[in-house]
């Protein structure tokens, strides 16, 4: 089992989730409104805007050759048409100290975290949120699109949609969300208030409609600037298998959930898949089977991923960058089982004709999990809540090792 030689090995993070202090974003906002539905606020988060040499070295010492990382919009632009020279300085860093250990950087324009001001002023509904997104991506390419792999406009457009489907959203968190969001959009003197991923199910589509619009224009920039850099959108895609009699819900859940994006990706160069999760349809509805549970709940099912990508594949004719993969579990020693049958069967896949790109495990170390705060574990790599100090986990060793292996 092999995967192409130019394949891209990596991890996968978020400026929000890691940098700290990210107090410009709309996220930040809603961790401080009252009320709230996140469990904590994101603070110092890992300190990765002041440790990104320490985290790039982790990344190299593993012997990988992708890092994807976002570029954070709120510390770009922290107020409506101010730059901040220092924070675009900051991300070249990054860029090149990735470069200089023979890691590609992989760019997500926005990964969720967007500026307060533009939450404040339409977000993503706005009429003017395409050419705001547009600049935004526009400025990035000009410092460091020279030097990039590939760019991502967005992460994960369907994840409510997602979420709602498998039932991993609350009924009773839908109005909670509506009320902190009502709260925020008061708070900031505006009508209304949103963020990527704090959606009311109500708004879906016309938040859904937002993010095709913005996705387009800040293809559309990038592609300007370079016009041959690899550029796609990353989805949130369970891997759906039909039972004896489950087609059409199966069908159904794939038509409502992912098949828009899709669709989209056809006039994109690949589609980023970020996949954690199988799920069984049957003729009455989902179905459940026995078998050892991750921390969101479902059943463990490492070929998952190759579904996921599959499937893609099939409908957006596009190849396929596993942009996220990964576990939530408290257990190392699962995760440390996980990776390694997850990937042989992602060979598989590969040599089966399906065209994939890279994988990017998610995620490098345990962090903000947004809503969840600090209690979900997903990381390769432990953080101290005090000190801040990394120290990979024995997971971080098996994909090293499983990395070295596909690689020789």
């Amino acid at each position: 089992m092999s995967f192409p030689t130019d394949f891209y090995w990596g991890v996968a993070s978020a400026g929000h989730q890691n940098e700290g202090d990210n107090i410009h974003s709309d996220i930040w906002t809603l961790e401080h409104t009252e009320p709230t539905i996140f469990r904590e606020p994101s603070g110092p988060a890992c300190r990765a805007y002041d440790l990104w040499e320490t985290d790039l070295d982790i990344i190299r010492d593993m012997g990988l050759n992708a890092y994807r990382f976002s570029v954070e919009w709120a510390r770009i632009e922290p107020s409506r048409g101010s730059v901040d020279t220092a924070a675009l300085d900051h991300y070249e860093q990054v860029v090149d100290g990735a470069l200089e250990r023979g890691i590609a950087p992989l760019i997500t324009f926005c990964h969720f975290a967007a500026p307060h001001w533009f939450a404040a002023s339409g977000s993503w509904i706005g009429a003017d949120a395409p050419e705001l997104f547009a600049d935004h991506c526009d400025r990035v390419m000009a410092r460091i699109g020279d030097r990039i792999g590939a760019g991502i406009t967005l992460n994960e457009p369907n994840l409510e949609q997602v979420l709602q489907s498998i039932g991993h959203m609350p009924p009773e968190i839908e109005q909670a969300k509506r009320e902190m969001l009502a709260a925020a959009a008061r708070d900031a003197g505006s009508e209304r208030y949103y963020a990527a991923n704090i959606i009311p199910a109500t708004d879906q589509i016309e938040l859904r409609d937002g993010f095709l619009r913005a996705h387009r224009a800040g293809k559309a920039a990038i592609k300007a600037r370079r016009a041959d850099l690899p550029v796609g959108v990353s989805i949130a895609i369970g891997d759906e298998v039909a039972l004896a009699g489950g087609e059409e819900r199966r069908d159904a859940k794939r038509e409502q959930v992912y098949d828009f994006w899709l669709r989209e990706a056809r006039s994109d160069d690949f589609i980023g898949v970020q996949n954690y999760e199988r799920v069984w349809h049957g003729p009455d509805g989902e179905v459940f089977p026995d078998g050892p549970r991750n921390g969101m709940g479902t059943v463990i099912a490492p070929a998952s991923v190759a579904g996921a990508a599959r499937y893609a594949h099939e409908v957006s004719g596009v190849p396929v960058l596993v942009s996220e993969h990964g576990i939530q579990t408290d257990d190392d020693a699962v995760r440390a089982d996980f990776i390694p049958a997850a990937l042989a069967e992602l060979a598989l896949e590969a040599e089966r004709g399906t065209p994939i790109l890279g994988y990017c495990h998610w995620t490098l170390m345990d962090n903000f999990e947004w809503i969840f705060g600090y209690r979900a574990k997903l990381g390769l790599v432990e953080v101290d809540r005090e000190t801040f100090a990394r120290s990979p986990k024995p997971s971080a060793g098996v994909y090293a090792d499983a990395v070295k292996r596909y690689r020789s």
